[in-house]
């Protein structure tokens, strides 16, 4: 592992904003730290990034423990950099920002000249070292900060939710480099975000943050698609999750019995994704062994899709099904209509 924190708290003004954090992120890895607004991601990074200490706990920084002041604890953070949600340039030119870091470690002018044009290349701003800073766009300006960070060479780059501020074409054309940049140097990638699209685009592993704790942690896609809690299931995007009554026949919920193919017993919850839900007009034979009749309680559109309330008295489930299903089915509120998913749908916590 080349970061690791152990029972991180962090109490601020009488607040608990940190509660026991353990987190490894290895070497290389795109680490996504996800969680709400207002969840602590923030603090944990710039603990992570060893720019304050915490209240309790200790940071690893390639297996060894780093102090809260000294020698040890600078040379450990000089091979961090961290990059804020809104970064502020210096004034001047693009060249004096980028080349900051390199100056203040001493390093030779060719050296610098050398690693700055390079750099600027990386980022698609190669002929930019003349312009002044505060004549940049939104979008050049986190491209120049970002240049910035990766002209030191660090082991660890850390990423303060980078693209909340941005409109939707500039977001995506940063995510795309940031995925290009990890590929081509090799850096640990730690990125904070909200908004787990992000994750789904770039991330390898990853934590989710919940009120100061972290709720569970894995690869992406055990995140995804393997939720431990309620709050995680909702946090990924599975609508219809419901707490049950487990035995060997299957699990009770509202009355109804919904088969699954795990061995769990007693009290928990299940999830079923919304896109495993088929909806059809009359009761048909298939493999899928849920099936429930209901009626129609409402059709919304999300995105490109859209969502089917379909009530089954006591049960509410939602599918999301394409415009030309809808179209083909002739789904309207009120109808009657049939439900089916299969046991191996179903996601069990």
């Amino acid at each position: 592992m080349i970061l690791e924190l152990e029972n991180i708290s962090q109490r601020k003004s009488g607040q608990q904003i940190l509660s026991d954090v353990n987190l490894s992120v290895s070497r290389g890895a795109f680490f996504v730290l996800m969680g709400p607004t207002g969840c602590g991601k923030t603090t944990l990074l710039r603990i992570a990034g060893l720019l304050d200490n915490p209240s309790s706990g200790s940071v690893m920084y390639i297996d060894k423990f780093i102090p809260h002041h000294g020698k040890g604890r600078l040379q450990a953070r000089r091979r961090m950099v961290t990059v804020f949600q809104r970064p502020v340039l210096f004034r001047g030119s693009v060249f004096s920002n980028v080349e900051w870091g390199l100056r203040i470690r001493g390093i030779a002018k060719d050296e610098i000249n050398r690693r700055v044009f390079r750099t600027l290349e990386m980022v698609d701003l190669e002929g930019y070292g003349d312009r002044d800073s505060g004549t940049l766009s939104g979008g050049e300006l986190q491209r120049i900060a970002l240049a910035r960070a990766l002209v030191i060479e660090p082991s660890v780059l850390i990423l303060d939710e980078p693209t909340t501020s941005l409109d939707p074409s500039l977001r995506l054309n940063l995510l795309r480099r940031l995925r290009d940049l990890h590929s081509r140097t090799g850096i640990t990638f730690i990125m904070a975000t909200h908004d787990f699209t992000d994750a789904l685009s770039l991330g390898t592993n990853g934590a989710v943050m919940r009120d100061g704790r972290i709720e569970q942690t894995g690869t992406i896609d055990e995140i995804f698609y393997s939720p431990k809690t309620p709050f995680m299931a909702s946090f990924v995007g599975m609508k219809n999750v419901f707490p049950a009554e487990f035995s060997e026949d299957g699990a009770i919920v509202e009355g109804h019995l919904v088969r699954h193919t795990s061995n769990k017993s007693g009290h928990g919850f299940l999830a079923v994704s919304p896109e495993a839900i088929v909806v059809s007009r009359k009761t048909t034979v298939t493999s899928q062994r849920n099936h429930f009749a209901g009626k129609i309680s409402s059709v919304e559109r999300t995105g490109s899709v859209f969502s089917i309330s379909v009530d089954c008295g006591n049960l509410l489930m939602i599918s999301s099904v394409t415009r030309s299903a809808l179209s083909e089915l002739n789904l309207t509120k009120g109808q009657d209509v049939y439900i089916s998913f299969k046991a191996s749908a179903v996601h069990v916590f």
